[in-house]
């Protein structure tokens, strides 16, 4: 068994896409709310990743 919480076998065990989707969006509405709380709290250090990610787009090739 894994240590995340809720999981009850292996992985892939009895799971729809339906319940894996909804916990994969979960994920991700959490993981952007820690993003955003962490960009509040130290802004100087979310300018600095906003002007670094703004130049690897306008260095990215298509």
């Amino acid at each position: 068994m894994s240590g995340v919480p809720g999981m009850t076998g292996p992985p892939g065990a009895d799971e729809t896409d339906a319940e894996r989707r909804r916990r994969r969006a979960r994920f991700l509405r959490e993981l952007a709310e820690a993003r955003e709380l962490r960009d509040r709290v130290q802004p100087r250090r979310a300018k600095a990743a906003r002007l670094r990610h703004a130049m690897r787009m306008r260095t990215f090739r298509w």
